[in-house]
């Protein structure tokens, strides 16, 4: 592979991968690409080599200018929409009310705790290099935004927040902030008296 060239780590079939082989062509953005096979073997996708590149273990991954793309776009801007998207899109759609009537009372606890580690997991591995005072870097982003109510439904479903200090510790700073205080379910118009800070 040539020096410099992006690297994009893609599956045939996958429409994800599809969208940036679109976004590249449209650009007019010579790479290279790394098929990763979602099914031979299990799943390349779960190997340990494409999991460092990729905590998520999902396909399309775009290595370019120095820094691994996971979802899809300068720097800075990718990060914060690669975070935004695992957790709006990765974690929080598996431990939503409509997904956990569809689980069933008795498995909702253990579904929506499973659903949260294995996206905690990966979003740790994420922030600790994309991480500043806040998600990325020392403003708050769109991706801050995304980050504070999942911890909140991490509490809720009682998720041991210990494995994840990156996650805590960027969650206690932005909570701090006014606009994550006045915004808090507990300071609703129409949150219960028994929930109100």
């Amino acid at each position: 592979m040539q020096a410099g060239k992006p690297i994009l780590y893609s599956y045939f079939r996958s429409s994800c991968s599809w969208r940036v082989r679109i976004a590249l062509a449209l650009k007019g953005i010579d790479y290279e690409t790394v098929p990763i096979n979602l099914i031979k073997d299990g799943g390349q996708q779960f190997s340990k080599d494409f999991q460092a590149l990729n905590p998520m273990k999902q396909v399309p991954t775009l290595k370019i200018d120095g820094i691994t793309i996971h979802q899809s776009d300068p720097k800075k801007r990718a990060s914060v929409r690669m975070i935004s998207d695992l957790i709006a899109g990765g974690i929080q759609p598996l431990q939503n009310l409509s997904v956990l009537k569809q689980v069933g009372e008795e498995m909702q606890l253990t579904w929506a705790q499973n659903a949260i580690t294995c996206g905690f997991n990966a979003l740790e591995q994420i922030l600790q290099s994309t991480a500043g005072i806040y998600c990325v870097g020392d403003e708050v982003t769109m991706a801050d935004l995304c980050l504070v109510p999942q911890v909140a439904n991490a509490e809720r479903f009682k998720v041991d927040l210990t494995p994840y200090p990156t996650i805590s510790s960027i969650n206690k700073r932005l909570l701090v902030l006014e606009a994550f205080q006045v915004s808090h379910p507990c300071r609703q118009p129409d949150t219960p008296t028994e929930l109100r800070a």
